[in-house]
């Protein structure tokens, strides 16, 4: 299982929100990209990147620090926030990101994931974002009549790279991961699964690597990394991977 770090962009800062409402964030760095640098130095393998202002705005807003970060790391990165156009997608794509994520448009607008995964073979990513099993769209702030299960089994004839399936009541919280939940989800899909929301120690990876069997291939973490509450590189350990003697 891989651990990926991630660096959440909010006006030109690293941040990270408690369930996605902007007036909780809490500022970590003013260069988002030496955040990715110093993740990518503890030993990380790929970057998890999040376009809040986009994310808000419902279009790309932090492309040139996205692609400074891209050029400067010598691991890849994943990108999700605003991404709801074609035009989006082929920007960051052709310019070499390793993954984009589609998240609201893949319920607002599934053709978009179908048209985008036939281009782009296993480069794209289906953020599904759920709050009692119901999906969360646009930026969390609405919650849809449609249990997440079903916008991801929508995709099953997709070649996509997976899903990225985030518990938005425990996202930014500290409360532990939402373990019954991911298993649900992952065991309900066939493409591998990245979990998010709510690691808070070691304890979570230790209880999240079994899920392996289930399809859950990597893990997303965010606030616990940046307040020391986890160390990357012993989450990097445990799940089997050794981490870059760099930094």
């Amino acid at each position: 299982m891989i651990i990926i770090p991630a660096v959440d962009i909010y006006q030109g800062k690293c941040v990270r929100l408690k369930q996605g409402a902007k007036n909780t964030r809490t500022v970590f760095s003013d260069d988002p990209v030496a955040m990715a640098l110093k993740w990518e130095g503890e030993g990380a393998e790929i970057i998890h990147v999040v376009d809040l202002d986009g994310a808000f705005e419902k279009e790309p807003k932090n492309i040139s620090i996205i692609l400074s970060m891209q050029h400067r790391l010598r691991i890849p990165i994943q990108v999700g926030g605003g991404i709801r156009t074609e035009s989006a997608i082929r920007i960051y794509l052709e310019a070499g990101i390793s993954r984009v994520i589609i998240g609201t448009e893949a319920i607002n607008n599934p053709e978009l994931v179908i048209s985008a995964s036939s281009n782009y073979p296993n480069r794209i990513l289906v953020g599904i974002d759920a709050r009692n099993g119901w999906a969360a769209v646009d930026g969390w702030t609405r919650i849809e009549p449609v249990r997440a299960v079903d916008v991801a089994n929508r995709f099953k004839t997709c070649p996509l790279a997976g899903f990225v399936f985030t518990d938005i009541s425990r996202d930014g919280m500290g409360s532990g991961v939402n373990i019954d939940a991911t298993r649900e989800f992952a065991s309900s899909v066939s493409v591998p699964v990245i979990a998010s929301g709510g690691v808070a120690s070691i304890d979570d990876i230790k209880m999240l690597l079994p899920l392996e069997r289930a399809g859950v291939t990597g893990v997303i973490t965010g606030k616990a990394i940046y307040t020391g509450n986890l160390d990357l590189k012993e989450a990097i350990l445990l799940a089997g991977n050794t981490p870059s003697s760099d930094g």
